[in-house]
């Protein structure tokens, strides 16, 4: 039998902005973090084949887009319209966002203050990722834009716009 996991505010293994809470180590189905999202951050459109993920915003507002733009997804997806008619949702605490598999999604916090959320992810291992970009990213120098795309399609996650900062105003 395996017990359970208590953790304290603020506690976990810190892999860039996010903290994580439970990741493949204790769980085959999911890994969970605390994500803190600074001003203008903009993790850009993307897909996963297998994954799905939810986003729940605890502090702050940010951007969501959780669908299928009704022509071909180029430019700012915060501009992007959904054959239906749905558009970017601004949320704030409280907000949640479901992503589906082959689902595009980004999130981007428009706000002078660093917003947080809790995003679990399924099947776990997301830390993977983001540990082997954290690596990547500190071997110096500028990133290899081969290498990271490279490493993005390697753990499922196909960008359609890119991870950018805005200045924010």
């Amino acid at each position: 039998m395996t017990d359970g996991l208590l953790l304290p505010p603020g506690a976990g293994r810190r892999l860039q902005t996010m903290t994580l809470k439970v990741g493949a180590e204790r769980s085959d189905i999911w890994s969970t973090f605390e994500a803190e999202v600074p001003p203008g951050f903009d993790v850009g459109a993307h897909w996963h084949g297998h994954a799905e993920e939810v986003f729940f915003v605890l502090d702050g507002e940010l951007d969501l887009l959780a669908f299928h733009p009704k022509s071909q997804p180029v430019g700012d997806w915060r501009t992007w319209e959904a054959e239906g008619g749905a558009t970017v949702f601004r949320g704030g605490p409280g907000s949640f966002m479901h992503v589906p598999a082959g689902c595009p999604h980004a999130f981007f916090n428009p706000g002078k203050q660093t917003a947080r959320m809790l995003f679990l992810v399924s099947p776990s291992g997301h830390e993977l990722y983001l540990q082997e970009l954290t690596d990547l990213l500190g071997a110096g120098g500028p990133p290899d834009p081969e290498e990271i795309a490279e490493l993005r399609m390697r753990h499922d996650i196909h960008q359609l716009t890119p991870l950018t900062n805005h200045p924010i105003g």
